[in-house]
């Protein structure tokens, strides 16, 4: 198990990094609470997870032990991968998503796309113990504005797995109602709402 990465961020785009330790590169997938994190940085120490599959062995990167900690819980229960523990990071801050589930708050949970009423319940009922057991401090998120948002969010849903046309309208249409938002992270999760 490879516990985090040292090193000079070579690559880097909303939901993945390349991170360059010593000479070799990493391919670090985010989610874009981590990105929020590391946006402003070239040196990046990222807490990692990896998860092997008998054709791919893949990396997961987090800004905190604490966000992976929530990615690990979200992954152990049953119908959850980890992309869509990624994506429930890049859509809720770890904090929200502990909150979800202690407070059993099945809504906020349904509304991520992927996790529907039964996958939500699942989810409180598997860590409702755990959670409480494993709260840390989860830093908050920290809006930064960036002059190419709207590329950044559409790569960031079509690596995560989202059709390119069909998001391309629905962040045109994002951005022409709210053209306050100011980082690619709340932009992405107006979208994430505007899909629910």
């Amino acid at each position: 198990m490879i516990a985090y990465l040292n090193g000079k961020i070579a690559f880097k785009s909303p939901a993945f990094i390349y991170v360059d330790c010593n000479g070799v590169g990493y391919h670090v997938n985010i989610s874009l609470h981590t990105y929020a994190q590391i946006e402003q940085v070239d040196q990046v120490k990222i807490f990692t997870y990896l998860h092997v599959k008998e054709d791919s062995h893949t990396l997961y990167g987090f800004g905190t032990t604490a966000e992976r900690d929530v990615f690990i819980h979200l992954i152990s229960v049953s119908g959850i991968g980890p992309n869509t523990g990624r994506v429930i990071l890049s859509y809720m801050s770890p904090e929200e998503v502990q909150s979800a589930i202690l407070h059993e708050n099945v809504v906020a949970l349904n509304k991520v796309k992927g996790v529907g009423p039964k996958t939500a319940k699942r989810i409180i009922l598997d860590l409702k113990d755990k959670v409480a057991k494993t709260i840390g401090d989860i830093s908050g998120i920290t809006p930064i504005v960036n002059n190419t948002l709207k590329d950044e969010a559409l790569s960031a849903l079509v690596a995560l797995g989202f059709p390119k046309n069909s998001i391309q309208k629905t962040i045109d249409k994002v951005v022409k109602g709210d053209p306050e938002v100011n980082s690619v992270e709340s932009l992405i999760k107006k979208v994430l709402k505007q899909l629910s």
